[in-house]
């Protein structure tokens, strides 16, 4: 029996398959997801996911494009709250703390490095440039010098790897080096028995 009333007005049905699409794409990647397994996670037929997106790679653009709006709207939101200083470490805080709380949701997480990974298919690898270009104008907008900003990137892609490998949990069980590292540069609330 389908999960999806069929009295649910369109752009509901629309966000329901979505979120099941981010949750089936997450777990098995782009290669190694098909429509049907979006279908069984969003509890509707396959013939309904096609209607609704048309092909698998339409689906996962419009879930990978999701996940790249997602940190662009985080940015934009603290450079909304008001003044931003670029010489101010409170603001970069700000602005890491913003995109350290898109990292809980381990479904975008996974959404984002298998968009980035399958970037040898064309269109992905078009949306993956187009969704860093705008992230990346985004953070200029703070005024950091490029050079900040290459390495305000490069400290969230290293948390992407450290999340998405599991060192999110207590260093005391992790190999010395590898707890050094999380130490390093993993924000307090993303790790768990501190």
């Amino acid at each position: 029996m389908s999960t999806v009333n069929t009295r649910m007005p369109a752009e509901e049905r629309r966000e329901l398959v979505l979120q099941a699409a981010t949750r089936a794409f997450a777990a098995s990647g782009y290669a190694g997801t098909s429509t049907d397994a979006v279908a069984k996670e969003a509890g509707v037929s396959q013939p309904y996911v096609v209607r609704m997106f048309g092909t698998k790679l339409e689906l996962f653009l419009a879930v990978f494009g999701r996940a790249c709006a997602q940190i662009e709207g985080a940015f934009r939101g603290v450079l909304a709250e008001g003044p931003f200083d670029p010489a101010s470490e409170d603001d970069k805080e700000r602005m890491a703390l913003a995109y350290s709380a898109l990292l809980a949701d381990t479904d975008f997480l996974h959404v984002l490095m298998h968009g980035f990974s399958a970037s040898g298919v064309p269109e992905i690898g078009v949306q993956a440039r187009e969704g860093m270009a705008r992230i990346y104008a985004t953070l200029v907008e703070t005024g950091w010098p490029a050079e900040q900003v290459r390495d305000f990137i490069a400290h969230g892609m290293l948390l992407n790897v450290l999340v998405s490998i599991g060192a999110v949990g207590d260093l005391s069980g992790m190999p010395g080096a590898l707890g050094e590292l999380v130490e390093a540069c993993m924000p307090d609330e993303l790790r768990i028995g501190r």
